[in-house]
């Protein structure tokens, strides 16, 4: 849910620079169709009903879904923006890989948030020593912001990337590769 915040701060911010949102359909994303499965793959892996009947699948599927997005993300790096998304997106993914499939988090960022531990596979979970810790899930959006989680600086940098690129492309005349 983090992106969607990027979403809204891209719009708003290129609209307070006098950028107009119908240049965002001029936006030639290549395997577009690649991130919109690899995002709609994990919306559907971290529902409590799917992790309780995948069992061990998880771990792959959220491993090859990451690998994905991150690879799209990688073929547009000439949007202006798409390197920090990039960045960000590789960031995440090594970190994932670095922990065997899971992307660690902290109890003092989930009680930030507002969340215990799951005992089902998830996005984020407790790791008693997890590999490269200060790219992981340490930080917390406050509780009353709707759909609040815990985020990493991957995150933080696919959100501004995401800003980035939205912005961009609200303000010039025509963006393609």
């Amino acid at each position: 849910m983090f992106i969607l915040y990027a979403i809204v701060i891209g719009l708003v911010v290129g609209l307070l620079l006098g950028g107009q949102p119908s240049r965002l359909a001029e936006l030639k994303l290549r395997y577009a169709w690649v991130c919109v499965l690899g995002l709609a793959v994990q919306l559907v892996l971290f529902s409590d009903a799917v992790t309780e009947r995948i069992g061990d699948l998880g771990v792959p599927i959220y491993v090859v879904s990451t690998v994905l997005v991150a690879g799209a993300v990688a073929a547009n790096y000439r949007i202006p923006g798409m390197a920090v998304v990039a960045v960000g997106a590789f960031s995440n993914l090594i970190t994932i890989v670095a922990n065997g499939g899971y992307m660690p988090t902290t109890t003092d960022a989930l009680a930030a948030s507002g969340f215990s531990e799951k005992t089902v596979y998830s996005n984020s979970a407790l790791l008693a020593d997890p590999k490269l810790p200060w790219l992981t899930d340490i930080f917390a959006m406050p509780r009353w912001i709707p759909a609040h989680n815990v985020f990493s600086i991957g995150d933080v940098l696919i959100g501004l990337g995401v800003v980035i690129v939205i912005v961009a492309a609200m303000r010039r005349a025509s963006v393609t590769l």
